[in-house]
């Protein structure tokens, strides 16, 4: 018995056995369905966020260059996933954090007091660029290279920030939902990423994640401040 991919039979026949099921048939078992289960919950981690923006048509204390290395970072990653054949319970979720890293930097973007020309610049670029990378038209010694330069851009996508929320012993707008579903996430992912043989580079990649996430998340437990409205420019 088989579902997008996740083999039931084992566990059912085992049951049926009377028998609690090994761990060469539940684990992997489990990987696929916590795998589907991030690729679920990455549909809205992000919402909160951007929520929570609209509604106090603020970007306070938010660095707008953290946001932007995430939408490449995520590119990066998502192109490598394809390129690679992975399963897409081993790399949906990017999918879908990609989608909303961009709708999250254009509404940064809107309720800064002003939007330079350099970031207009960057935009654009992108724009050029992404297609290409995501259809894994680029050399595939330079496509190894990114990969391994995305754990350094998801490093430092969430560097600004956390020095940012120290210098101003605030994390202005910053959702903790969201950043608990980020921190949450990259945790499940090591455990499914082993589970699906994956690159060692995608492992690592869910440890960086760990790591950065966990000191946001903790940063906003530490200087959890009420609201006040202000706007933030964007260089």
């Amino acid at each position: 018995m088989e579902f997008l991919g996740m083999d039931f039979s084992c566990a059912f026949g085992s049951l049926r056995n009377g028998k609690f099921p090994d761990k060469d048939c539940l684990l992997p078992l489990i990987s696929k369905l916590l795998g589907y289960c991030i690729v679920a919950a990455s549909t809205t981690v992000k919402l909160p966020q951007i929520l929570k923006i609209l509604n106090h048509r603020s970007v306070r204390g938010l660095s707008v260059a953290a946001f932007e290395l995430e939408v490449v970072g995520y590119t990066i990653a998502l192109a490598y996933c394809l390129h690679k054949g992975l399963p897409f319970s081993a790399y949906g979720e990017l999918l879908f954090l990609l989608i909303q890293a961009i709708i999250l930097v254009a509404v940064i973007y809107y309720y800064s007091q002003h939007v330079g020309t350099k970031t207009w610049i960057r935009a654009l670029l992108y724009c050029a660029v992404a297609p290409t990378v995501l259809a894994g038209r680029i050399d595939p010694v330079l496509f190894e290279a990114l990969y391994a330069s995305q754990h350094a851009i998801f490093f430092f996508a969430r560097v600004p920030q956390i020095w940012t929320n120290f210098t101003n012993k605030s994390t202005g707008e910053l959702s903790f939902l969201t950043s608990f579903m980020n921190f949450g996430g990259s945790m499940v992912r090591v455990f499914t990423s082993i589970q699906e043989k994956a690159p060692t580079s995608v492992v690592l990649g869910s440890l960086i994640g760990i790591v950065t996430n966990g000191t946001i998340l903790s940063q906003i437990i530490l200087y959890w401040k009420p609201h006040v409205k202000e706007g933030k420019k964007v260089e």
